[in-house]
């Protein structure tokens, strides 16, 4: 059975096959949405990370794939953990990351605990309902101002204090070792391999 990432983003399809490759030495045939030619969009209306992932993913289910899906985004300890799933569109419906950074920096002016982790939470969902749920995070704390020009969204100004660098100032390979999304994609193959031989003829 073919496994279907509820994304368009090659890149991400990319990541995921050589990550599983690393982890379990087999090869992931894994699809996007204009591969099986879907062309709607999916309506991300959950109100956690997992809803919003199991709702993504379910839609390659019922058409009588393995569906795969992430949601993802920050949550800052003193904003009652948004901007959350609005991560994307924290700033309004026109939103961009220089938006969404500004609208975040003045909403923690004069505010001393910055602490924030970023979330990724990845589902998969069978044409059967059976599914499985992972959930990787990353702590940290947010800086009073951007640094550095990698990565992308909140990136610079999420400060990994490990290393005293924000994301934006890690290298891709950095980043990659201890990042929400590495940490959800280390738990979420062992278990899709899992899955994946339950559904082999």
């Amino acid at each position: 059975m073919k496994v279907v990432l509820a994304s368009r983003n090659k890149n991400k399809v990319k990541e995921i096959k050589a990550i599983y490759k690393a982890i379990t030495g087999s090869e992931l045939d894994i699809l996007s949405l204009d591969d099986i030619g879907y062309t709607d969009e999916i309506e991300e209306d959950g109100s956690s990370f997992e809803e919003n992932a199991a709702i993504k993913a379910s839609v390659p289910a019922k058409l009588g794939y393995i569906g795969l899906a992430d949601d993802s985004g920050l949550a800052v300890d003193a904003l009652g953990g948004a901007p959350g799933i609005y991560s994307a569109r924290y700033s309004g419906e026109c939103a961009t990351d220089a938006k969404n950074n500004a609208k975040l920096l003045k909403n923690l002016e004069g505010v001393s605990d910055r602490s924030a982790k970023f979330v990724c939470v990845f589902s998969a969902v069978a044409p059967d309902g059976k599914n499985i749920t992972v959930r990787g995070e990353c702590p940290g704390v947010i800086a009073e101002s951007e640094s550095g020009n990698g990565g992308f969204g909140y990136d610079p100004l999420f400060i990994y204090q490990p290393l005293s660098k924000t994301f934006g100032e890690l290298s891709s390979d950095e980043k990659n070792e201890v990042s929400h999304r590495a940490k959800a994609l280390s738990l979420l193959i062992p278990k899709l391999s899992e899955f994946l031989d339950s559904y082999k003829d």
